[in-house]
């Protein structure tokens, strides 16, 4: 076996057995650096001898090198004791069970003591098993940002006394929206990414969606977690008419919608209709947008009414100025750019989406359709010097020149 099939396992069995270690031996920093020694060693060994349950092996090599720390630590022996005995962390694991242990590592994660940025970090590391490599890359911050966020993350859990065991019932529902948001904010920037060369990262949306889809299977009965799940499938559906053979963008109008991918779109169907079982919240309002786009067979036939409405509904449950500011894109495809320029022009005249591009790509791409070029063209050229994606920032200044 080699580097990949090493990777490959440890994405898919790492969560478990980070959850296990921590369960059993109550430090989570210990369980996430003895599963890290561990695949590090599968690395070395694999190679010349390929083991016959390779999540097995990673377990029980991880457990050795916890029951090793937890030697040097005296005042530990009762837990090593507990551990080494302990059958639920043996070799002979089922890889195809799912337990409640993977979802208190997402809830100790996503913590509400920890900053944002550590709980994405967190997240991805021990729970998706993505290394500070891959996470530096996917964000476009350095190497040592993302251990440095580790790290604190880490002992910011351990400070607070942070137990690892899901909350109560109540209190798991409350938390939920912050496990929810966190895996929201690494999809997004799998779909567009804030700044960089490449307009998408599907290797980081695609890893939002299958965390998602494990904590679906976790919490079958909460809406709003499918309703997640629906918005993450219908929006990666997309993805490949949403660029060109270079890597540009393809505007909503110019992709060839033969492209879009049908099973993604019939999984988020799937999921949008089990979200839609207790009314829909936030995500599957978003969801359902997503829902007309996918379900439309041009941006002309696509039932701009309906989204009008869905954003409405939207800013009632979730008011933020992008929700105003997409209504407003709706609102001027269903009734005409006009209206929508009104919209815009209060969220400019209030600031409410200071230094953003998106509020001048929008107005400019208002005002070019009501015919005043020179206004739509300083707009646009605004929104470029903003955007910090390049292939982005390329189709504005494009289009602004097209503006003559």
């Amino acid at each position: 076996m080699g580097t990949a099939d090493v990777e490959a396992v440890w994405r898919t069995e790492s969560a478990r057995i980070v959850a296990a270690l921590t369960r059993f031996t109550g430090d989570f920093g210990l369980a996430e650096d003895a599963a890290q020694e561990a695949v590090a060693e599968a690395l070395v060994s694999w190679p010349l001898a390929s083991p016959a349950n390779p999540a097995g092996w990673l377990m029980a090599t991880a457990r050795r090198r916890a029951i090793d720390a937890i030697r040097r630590r005296a005042a530990l022996q009762a837990r090593y004791a507990l551990l080494a005995a302990d059958p639920a962390v043996d070799e002979d694991v089922d890889p195809d069970r799912i337990d409640d242990d993977i979802l208190a590592l997402m809830f100790v994660s996503c913590h509400p003591v920890l900053s944002p940025e550590a709980r994405v970090a967190l997240t991805l590391r021990v729970v998706g098993g993505l290394s500070s490599e891959e996470i530096a890359r996917a964000f476009l911050v350095p190497v040592p940002t993302v251990q440095a966020r580790i790290t604190r993350g880490k002992k910011t859990i351990v400070a607070a006394g942070v137990p690892f065991e899901l909350p109560a019932a109540d209190e798991r529902r409350e938390r939920l929206g912050g496990v929810l948001s966190v895996l929201y904010v690494i999809f997004s920037e799998g779909s567009t990414a804030t700044s960089g060369d490449r307009l998408l990262r599907p290797d980081v949306a695609y890893e939002a969606i299958r965390l998602t889809r494990t904590l679906a299977a976790l919490q079958p009965d909460e809406p709003e977690v499918h309703g997640l799940l629906a918005l993450c499938e219908l929006t990666a559906a997309r993805f490949p008419a949403r660029t060109g053979p270079d890597g540009s963008p393809v505007l909503l109008e110019d992709q060839d919608r033969r492209r879009w991918d049908c099973a993604a779109i019939g999984r988020g169907l799937a999921a949008l209709a089990r979200a839609s079982s207790r009314g829909l919240g936030p995500y599957g309002l978003q969801a359902a947008i997503a829902a007309a786009h996918a379900s439309a067979p041009s941006v002309e036939a696509t039932d701009w009414d309906r989204i009008v409405l869905l954003y409405e509904a939207l800013g009632r449950v979730a008011p933020s100025p992008v929700v105003e500011l997409n209504r407003a894109v709706a609102v001027a495809m269903a009734s005409g750019p006009a209206r929508a320029l009104s919209m815009v022009d209060e969220l400019v005249a209030a600031d409410r989406l200071p230094g953003s591009h998106l509020v001048p790509t929008v107005r400019g791409e208002l005002l070019a359709r009501l015919g005043r070029r020179a206004d739509a063209r300083a707009e646009l050229e605004l929104a470029a010097r903003l955007c910090a994606n390049r292939p982005e920032r390329s189709v504005l200044l494009r289009k602004a020149a097209a503006l003559g």
